[in-house]
């Protein structure tokens, strides 16, 4: 049990309760190791007491903490603390997309596009690493007060899909693809319809399909057809409602195959808004709107009442995972267009008794043929025994007896391969390091061999061959070309000047740069109100790809402040006749004569530290104070006595002073 003040893992300093969700709460901690502050989230209960799930969930966890993005919400470790078990990320200072939307009610194009690039960047970078998100919604998105996009929970990603995925998906119901709404496989392409709607969301203040329950709007993503988003916001550009269409397409087959495409064309989106450059593949039946069965409304309807229970949905699923452990079938798992109503983990007796017989017809006459040859090489035998057969007949025999040797041979071999026949992994855009890793894990050899390349990163993989995606035996070897050009990757920094926030932001995502801070100031020049009026890398210098960007926004030319800190002597430096003690009355005034502070003291030296002084560079310290002149007695020139009496006479002195710009 976690808890206020408690120490997790001897460093995480619990501090305070940030959030909460279906399946963990968010804590804020402090990292008492590297001084920093962290999110931490932790698994509830009746999710750690299932071994299954808590072993995916680690292993996923573990997958996550590898992988490093500017647009991810990074994890940093994965522990257990007295049976909880915890991640630790990255701790971002913001609002939800989800919050972002509704406190906008909706976005401009052009930030809903550049918000969808960053979003695509870092749904890249984790399939790439091989993760999949499978649950992406505005509610997973984070918006940093600095203007940073990241996506969370990717480190629970794959192991809630594996071990929930009615409360999971259900849950998350208005972004689903149909496949995971039919409970099926789910691949990056699923990652790609999430997107789509999130998008559609973001461009129209509402989602697409909506429903009093969560089986209406599974069925509304499997049945009905995708309204276009300019049906409400006319204005949208043809490009973009191209984009969340294809993005969006009901077969995955039909969507874009990679976040790279998709981002290629959200970049252009922002160059040439109203150009038709998506291509779209032509629909069909499948592709298209399609009647629900009545197994896919079992299923869906099934999911929903396990995500009504989620404790039920563990129950199911741990006795499931038990029942499997019998090796007597094996279940694979089916894409929806493989056969249009299959589960997720679907067992179809139909198919395997198809398998069965055509392994049955096909052993039976491997059979045959093996006897009749056998049979052939033993005839010949006894017939050279019984010197029946020439030498041409023992030639014959030899090479009758070869060839069932080979046919044999070929046959294991064949058998065998088919059996170590495996996709090979796509690694290309990656490290050299990423790229072996990835292939060794797979049991695949690498050979390098270096290349130029104007597009490619010093270090990265160019190409590959065979293919990503290619068919091939463990073992084999796999060619990887890697770039060797030194100054790839290296950008020209935009001019941003002038531009808005908004729009500095697009041009630098479009250029592959990062937004830094972003912070306010006043300027000189009155017509860059509310513009970029500074940047911290100037125009042109080249700099490497990803490089953060600070800017920073005009308030306006503003009244500048000032501030004053001195101590102030006494009079006596200038007034010999000024007696230490006496009361005077200390003034600090503008050069305008305004009055900014007064004082009155019998005892020197007296210290302002006064800011804040608006419309002036400089002023004035003025001392009032009395003098004492004592009586005198004295002759007159007819010899009398004048007697002059006591006098107190008040004296002013004035001295300039400079004020300090602030």
């Amino acid at each position: 049990m976690i808890k206020i003040g408690m120490m997790v893992g001897d460093r995480y300093e619990i501090l305070e309760k940030i959030g909460t969700g279906g399946m963990s709460d968010v804590y804020k901690a402090k990292c008492h190791k590297l001084n920093r502050f962290v999110a931490v989230k932790v698994l509830k209960q009746e999710f750690s007491e299932n071994a299954n799930f808590v072993s995916k969930f680690k292993t996923e966890a573990q997958a996550a903490a590898g992988m490093m993005h500017p647009n991810i919400v990074n994890v940093y470790d994965v522990g257990e603390e007295s049976g909880t078990y915890y991640i630790v990320m990255e701790l971002v200072e913001g609002i939800t997309l989800k919050q972002y939307i509704e406190k906008k009610a909706r976005l401009s194009v052009k930030e809903a596009i550049s918000i969808a690039i960053q979003v695509s960047m870092g749904i890249e970078a984790a399939h790439r690493n091989h993760i999949i998100h499978r649950d992406i919604k505005p509610q997973n998105i984070m918006i940093s007060k600095d203007g940073k996009v990241k996506v969370t929970d990717f480190g629970i990603a794959k192991a809630v899909t594996s071990n929930t995925i009615t409360s999971n998906v259900m849950g998350s119901v208005h972004y689903t693809s149909p496949e995971q709404a039919r409970g099926g496989y789910s691949d990056e392409k699923s990652d790609i319809y999430s997107l789509g709607i999130t998008m559609f969301e973001m461009l129209t203040g509402r989602v697409p399909f909506n429903g009093e329950t969560t089986v209406a709007i599974a069925i509304k993503h499997i049945q009905e057809p995708m309204p276009s988003p300019r049906e409400y916001i006319p204005e949208i550009p043809i490009s973009v409602e191209q984009i969340v269409f294809k993005c969006t397409q009901k077969s995955p087959d039909r969507r874009y195959q990679s976040m790279a495409e998709l981002i290629e064309d959200l970049k252009r989106s922002l160059m040439h808004p109203d150009e038709d450059f998506v291509k779209m593949v032509d629909p069909d039946e499948e592709a298209s709107t399609r009647l629900i069965s009545e197994q896919d409304m079992r299923q869906i309807k099934k999911q929903s009442k396990k995500h009504d229970s989620m404790d039920e949905a563990i129950r199911v699923r741990s006795n499931s995972d038990n029942s499997k452990s019998s090796p007597s079938k094996k279940k694979r798992p089916k894409k929806i267009d493989e056969k249009p109503h299959s589960s997720r983990y679907e067992e179809d007796d139909e198919d395997d008794d198809e398998d069965d017989s055509k392994m049955d017809k096909i052993t039976t006459i491997l059979a045959i043929i093996a006897a009749i040859l056998f049979g052939a090489v033993v005839i010949l035998l006894a017939g050279r025994k019984m010197g029946l057969f020439t030498s041409d007949n023992e030639n014959a025999t030899e090479n009758t007896t070869e060839a069932i040797t080979e046919m044999s041979s070929s046959s294991q071999t064949s058998s065998d391969n088919d059996e170590n026949m495996v996709a090979i992994p796509d690694v290309t855009g990656l490290s050299y390091a990423e790229a072996v890793a990835t292939l060794n894990k797979e049991g695949f050899q690498t050979v390098k061999e270096e290349s130029e390349s104007a597009s490619v990163k010093k270090g990265n993989i160019i190409s590959q061959v065979p293919a990503g995606g290619s068919m091939a035996e463990r073992g084999s070897s796999v060619t990887l070309y890697v770039s060797i050009s030194a100054g790839v990757g290296k950008i020209k920094v935009p001019n941003l000047i002038g531009l808005s926030e908004e729009d500095a932001t697009i041009v630098l995502v479009e250029s592959g740069l990062e937004v830094g801070t972003v912070s306010q100031t006043t300027h000189d020049d009155p017509s860059l109100t509310n513009l970029v009026c500074y940047q911290s890398y100037s125009e042109g210098v080249e700099v490497e790809k990803g490089t953060t960007v600070d800017i920073k926004i005009s308030i306006g030319t503003g009244e500048a402040t000032y501030s004053f800190m001195g101590n102030i002597e006494s009079p006596a430096a200038e007034d010999a006749q000024y007696v230490a003690g006496t009361s005077a009355v200390v003034i600090l005034t503008t050069s305008a004569g305004v009055e900014i502070k007064r004082e009155t003291t019998t005892s020197f030296p007296v210290t302002f530290n006064i800011s804040g002084i608006k419309g002036a560079e400089d002023g004035f310290i003025v001392i009032v104070y009395s003098v004492t002149i004592p009586g005198s007695t004295t002759t007159d020139e007819n010899g009398e006595t004048v007697t002059t009496p006591e006098t107190v006479e008040d004296r002013t002195i004035r001295r300039t002073v400079k004020f300090a710009k602030e």
